[in-house]
């Protein structure tokens, strides 16, 4: 953790000292050394560029503890043990400048006990800041202060980490398990007791307790494995043993005789050889197994769902779950009643704030809504009805909610109830705003199943996407094209933007998959030059308009950014045109859009052509806006980027007004194909890459199509080509591929397993 911390520091333009344990070899800095390495993998990497890493200077306690004077922070995250912390907060404080800030990363041991024989000084200035792991990708911390912190030193943590590293601040009071940890290991070991209790495969289980609820795919029995049975197991029985008795965690808390044996046996889950409760096995494509209780066998993983799992799923309404009286509600009802009782008792004594408890779980546990926002989904008196019905126990502050909500807009303000019955307004710190809490304010002006338009305050315009993973289709290309006309009318700019995990996974496959199915490929074309068309009047409009994305920005969804005047980023932003992994071509004016960036780049037309044939053959990608430059899917000068997602909204507003003053747009001229001798000599590439066993057939097809527009194609050199005759070739080559079955098999394996098949 003390490295995830590090990184983000160093993502934040912040010089760092990391120090470790002593090495016994020959290089006394080797540990924080090999540390450091962690941070450049790539697979999760914690850094936003590699460079980043000449920022952290690294060191032993023994050899270079006296380095802390010149520190302003010194955060602890060494072992969970008091004596280990204690011995060293000692040793900080003889080395440490007056007035440097002390803080543990503990999640479990209260600042009472960790500072008892300190000096009145260093309690003072002494905290605890919980970050969530992996540090670069989790939003939350938790900030807790002692009886004798000063507001001085919350006030600048708070500041620093919210605006500096990018976090979303929840302000703890110093009790057991805080906040995140508190509900959300509830939730999860809720789940799992259930489960066993009502004999559910695993597989129905992680079908309801997911995306159907509103949390993260992997679900109980498949988070238990990511993080490895052992360990789970211990992270509950740790909390365990903080809570004081008479807390309901002690019901779901205990070791399940399943469980105890699959660690016994070494089932630990994926980081073991033998699997978990699932496994992958390889047998002409990966499968996945499940472990069977009663024989302890694994047999075929069940990917039949249940229906109301489909449903929820598919409507974004987790409370479709509780309309039926089957096992597949009964628990789903039974993990949520439980934890959001849990959630609701935790008030005013955890946290006098229901907003705090919400924050924690959407920031650190990746759930679409907080507890209390779902009780409001459920509605407050239909919940306790069912719970009274049931002789559940309420909480008092669900009980004092009865007749009201938890959230209420009130004269065009968000509003949030407090335990003494009345209602204050939701105020964030200046330059944050939630869309998705700014959204219950606002009317849309047009809207449908896949995307919403909405006016924003000082005459702006915004475009939400909010399919499933905000995937676009003729619908969300309709309101976009509505928006333009109505902004470009009544607006002085428009942004799009979403709260999503996502701000979009590309086009609706499933879509382009039934057009195909039905050889419907008029209407295939017919979707791409709709789109084509919107994306360029998105470019030429007479108003200025800027994307404001977030997580994954892919295929269609990127084609969508790459026609805005301005992106604002956040750091964390994955983006790339990857349709060459499904054996299409980016069909919304992508390849046209990514030669145009290359030839604005080099200002050579051969070097453009083979730079954009490269990136969307290989559906490049990156994890970074910094990481995007290099790939022209950042512009330097242009776009920009943030390290808190909760200001890319204020921040894009920013931008809209800021080039508004006089905003002209200005259209781009032809471009000099390089002809049909390039495309030969791609094309030779191509056939010698999938003999040397790089590239696959398809592949070879696909890239064929794609050096087929950067070239022009069957043209002489030179001959010149505006946007509109690119955006041609492009549909072109996407209704060619799409009537190829290889072309068919790889979409439908993407939609089954969510993976590339290479064919």
């Amino acid at each position: 953790m003390g490295l995830g911390i590090a990184g983000q520091l160093a993502n934040a333009g912040i010089e760092v000292l990391l120090l470790d344990r002593r090495s016994d070899s020959a290089e006394p800095n080797a540990i924080a050394e090999r540390a450091i390495e962690r941070l450049l993998d790539k697979s999760q990497p914690g850094l936003l560029h590699d460079d980043f890493a000449a920022r952290i200077s690294v060191g032993n306690i023994d050899d270079d503890l006296y380095r802390l004077a010149d520190a302003d922070w010194i955060a602890e995250a060494v072992v969970e043990r008091l004596d280990v912390k204690r011995s060293l907060y000692r040793q900080i404080d003889g080395a440490r400048k007056r007035g440097s800030i002390v803080t543990s990363n503990t999640s479990t041991i209260p600042i009472s006990l960790l500072v008892a024989d300190m000096s009145a000084k260093f309690r003072e200035e002494f905290a605890i800041t919980h970050f969530f792991n992996p540090v670069r990708f989790m939003r939350l911390l938790e900030l807790v202060r002692g009886a004798e912190t000063k507001q001085s030193v919350i006030d600048c943590l708070d500041q620093f980490c919210e605006s500096q590293l990018g976090k979303g601040i929840v302000v703890c009071n110093d009790t057991p398990g805080f906040l995140g940890n508190r509900v959300g290991v509830f939730a999860i070991q809720t789940a799992l007791h259930q489960a066993f209790a009502m004999g559910l495969k695993p597989e129905t289980a992680d079908a309801i307790f997911g995306r159907p609820m509103g949390i993260p795919k992997t679900g109980v029995f498949g988070l238990y494995d990511l993080i490895g049975i052992d360990l789970m197991g211990d992270v509950a029985k740790s909390l365990a043993e903080i809570l004081p008795e008479g807390d309901a965690f002690h019901e779901v808390s205990a070791e399940i005789p399943t469980m105890k044996r699959m660690i016994e046996q070494g089932y630990l889950g994926n980081k073991g050889d033998k699997g978990g409760f699932y496994r992958s096995v390889v047998d002409g494509g990966v499968e996945r197994e499940t472990l069977d209780f009663s024989s302890f066998q694994y047999r075929m993983f069940d990917r039949e769902k249940p229906t109301i799992a489909i449903d929820a799923e598919r409507a974004k309404d987790f409370t479709l779950l509780l309309a039926n009286s089957d096992s597949a509600s009964l628990y789903a009802w039974n993990v949520l009643s439980s934890t959001l009782c849990y959630a609701a008792s935790l008030v005013p004594d955890v946290n006098e704030s229901l907003v705090a408890i919400d924050d924690a779980m959407k920031l650190g546990y990746n759930w679409i809504q907080g507890p209390f926002e779902m009780i409001d989904s459920i509605g407050v008196d239909n919940f306790v009805a069912r719970l009274d019905a049931k002789s559940a126990a309420v909480p008092d502050f669900l009980r004092a909610a009865v007749g009201k909500s938890f959230y209420r807009v009130h004269n065009s303000q968000l509003q949030y109830l407090r335990m003494d019955g009345s209602f204050v307004d939701l105020q964030r710190t200046a330059g944050v705003r939630r869309f998705s809490e700014l959204r219950q304010t606002l009317k849309p002006i047009v809207k449908n199943s896949s995307a919403s338009y909405f006016p924003l305050p000082r005459d702006i315009g915004l475009v939400e996407f909010h399919s499933k993973a905000n995937t676009l289709d003729g619908d969300s290309m309709q309101v976009l094209e509505n928006a333009i006309a109505h902004a470009t009318e009544k607006m002085r700019g428009l942004v799009i933007h979403n709260d999503a995990q996502h701000f979009s996974c590309g086009v609706n496959l499933e879509s382009v998959l039934k057009h195909i199915e039905s050889a419907d490929f008029s209407g295939l074309d017919k979707f791409l030059d709709h789109f084509q068309q919107t994306c360029l009047s998105l470019r030429y409009s007479s108003i200025p308009v800027v994307a404001a994305p977030s997580g994954l920005s892919l295929g269609g969804g990127f084609e969508v950014v790459l026609h805005t005047d301005k992106v604002v980023f956040h750091a964390n932003s994955v983006t790339g045109l990857v349709e060459s992994l499904v054996g299409v071509v980016p069909g919304g004016g992508g390849v046209k859009e990514t030669l145009y960036r290359w030839y604005e780049k080099h200002g050579d037309m051969q070097k453009a052509a083979w730079d954009t044939f490269m990136s969307i053959g290989y559906g490049k990608t990156a994890t970074s806006p910094l990481l995007a430059a290099p790939m022209t899917m950042f512009r330097d000068g242009v776009d920009r980027f943030v390290m808190n997602r909760d200001r890319l909204l204020d921040q894009a507003i920013f931008e809209v007004e800021a080039i508004g003053v006089g905003y002209t747009s200005v259209r781009r001229g032809s471009l000099a194909m390089v002809g049909r001798d390039v495309w030969a000599e791609m094309s030779q590439w191509l056939e010698a890459a999938h003999h040397k066993g790089v590239l696959t057939p398809h592949d070879v097809t696909t890239g064929n199509q794609i050096a087929m527009i950067v070239t022009g194609g069957d043209v002489d050199a030179g001959t010149p080509m505006s946007e509109q005759e690119l955006c041609d070739l492009e549909r072109k080559a996407f209704l060619k591929l799409a009537k190829t079955d290889a072309t068919k098999v790889r979409i439908e394996h993407m939609l089954k397993f969510g993976t590339p098949l290479r064919n």
